[in-house]
């Protein structure tokens, strides 16, 4: 079942950007699956080639007269045809698909060869292949995250840098030592192979990390994406649908980004302006998936170890489920961080904890926490960090010192609508009567 959220974006599907990304990226990725199948891992570059020219000459022809509804058959019709034009220039289909070294090279039976490649049933296992060979165990964790975010995602450099908070040289070193790796290997990775569990952890670190991105991303023209958020989801669905895949831990990954789509509709409102928690209208929340979410949380709880995802996902249903924001259970919040710390301890985690304990406990506890952060340096350029500093002196009385945090936090902001948003904040502050910084 869709909620508004997903529903909604659909209706418009080609009528946006929003839409066109989301299209884009979804398709993408789908074609890029049956192509490497079809032209061999090592060949992956060639397939991202055709993949390329198929949906660049697509959205030039449907700029003007739209987007079709049978989008998804013609973009696959037309990357197939293009996959003929390889085999035939090329002559080399024994080459470029292990799977058709049987082929007689006629016409007749290569185009049934191809066909066969294309079949709506092998599309799913095939995404799931593809996303799982970019997991490949010569490379770090880290890079086979980027791999996926780039190949299967669409990510950019300076977007898969902004959520691993590194430089964008480190992200292209990462890049390209990867697609080496991948270009040497000869075919997909078969989904019933023993390293089968680690794998699937990465690619649902990546999807994580997908679904942030359009949560809270580092875009230039857009502060929230839906398009991202909504391609996490998708692929999360897609591992809950293979067996092995749909585990506990996976279930409390989909649990936590429904808990977090429901509040989209409330982020923004219909003027493109950033709100925060405390000023969102909750009755603009989709119902549908906190109902999915509440679900995928309980069976989350099937298995006997506790995630990071489950705790995620606790804390989203905290605050989904809470009333108002005044009613939020803080404290019990609070203790779920402190766990998450324990499990995955990051600067952004400490980030959040730091805030829940001044919704708990009262602003100055929130700065005591907020200055004892360790790793804070990388949290330098992120704009919500000196915006939090700000929020919690506002809290204070300290109007002055909270002007100066939000100034910092507009000059890091990275799209108009984080600018809007800072820029409304800086002018309460002059609303607010100036006071001295509190000792300690």
């Amino acid at each position: 079942m869709k909620g508004d959220v997903e529903n909604g974006l659909e209706a418009g599907q080609g009528d946006g950007p929003d839409g066109r990304d989301r299209l884009f990226r979804r398709e993408s990725a789908r074609l890029l699956a049956v192509l490497t199948r079809a032209f061999g891992v090592e060949n992956i570059a060639l397939a991202e080639d055709v993949v390329q020219e198929t949906l660049v000459n697509a959205f030039e022809a449907w700029s003007y007269r739209g987007v079709p509804a049978h989008h998804s058959a013609l973009l696959m019709a037309s990357a197939k045809n293009r996959a003929l034009d390889v085999f035939r220039r090329e002559r080399t289909a024994r080459k470029f698909a292990p799977e058709l070294g049987r082929v007689v090279e006629s016409e007749w039976t290569l185009r049934q060869a191809i066909e066969a490649l294309f079949l709506p049933d092998a599309l799913k296992d095939d995404e799931l292949r593809m996303m799982l060979s970019c997991c490949h165990p010569r490379l770090h964790a880290d890079a086979q995250v980027a791999l996926i975010l780039n190949v299967l995602c669409g990510f950019g450099v300076g977007e898969i840098a902004s959520a691993f908070l590194v430089s964008p040289s480190a992200i292209e070193k990462r890049l390209s030592r990867g697609k080496k790796v991948l270009s040497e290997s000869s075919r997909l990775f078969e989904l019933t192979a023993e390293d089968f569990a680690p794998r699937v952890a990465t690619v649902r670190r990546a999807i994580y990390l997908l679904f942030s991105e359009g949560y809270h991303g580092a875009h230039p023209h857009a502060a929230v994406r839906v398009d991202l958020c909504l391609e996490a989801m998708r692929l999360a669905r897609l591992l809950l649908g293979h067996g092995p895949a749909a585990t506990p831990e996976t279930c409390a990954l989909a649990a936590l980004m429904c808990f977090g789509a429901a509040r989209l509709p409330g982020r923004i409102d219909e003027a493109g302006n950033l709100k925060a928690l405390f000023d969102q209208d909750r009755s603009r929340w989709d119902v549908t998936l906190i109902a999915e979410g509440v679900k995928l949380l309980d069976a989350s709880a099937a298995g006997d170890e506790i995630t990071a995802y489950h705790v995620e996902a606790a804390i989203g249903a905290h605050h989904t489920l809470a009333t108002s924001a005044e009613e939020t259970p803080w404290g019990e919040i609070m203790a779920l961080y402190d766990t998450l710390m324990k499990i995955r301890p990051s600067p952004v985690v400490a980030l959040n904890r730091a805030i829940a304990i001044s919704q708990h406990e009262g602003p100055a506890r929130g700065l005591e926490a907020m200055r004892a952060i360790e790793g804070a340096d990388r949290l330098a350029r992120y704009p919500f960090y000196a915006a939090a500093l700000g929020e919690l002196e506002l809290r204070m009385g300290n109007a002055s010192f909270a002007r100066e945090s939000f100034v910092r936090a507009l000059r890091l902001a990275r799209n108009d609508g984080e600018r809007r948003f800072l820029e409304r904040r800086i002018a309460a502050c002059r609303a607010e009567p100036t006071g001295g910084r509190p000792d300690g």
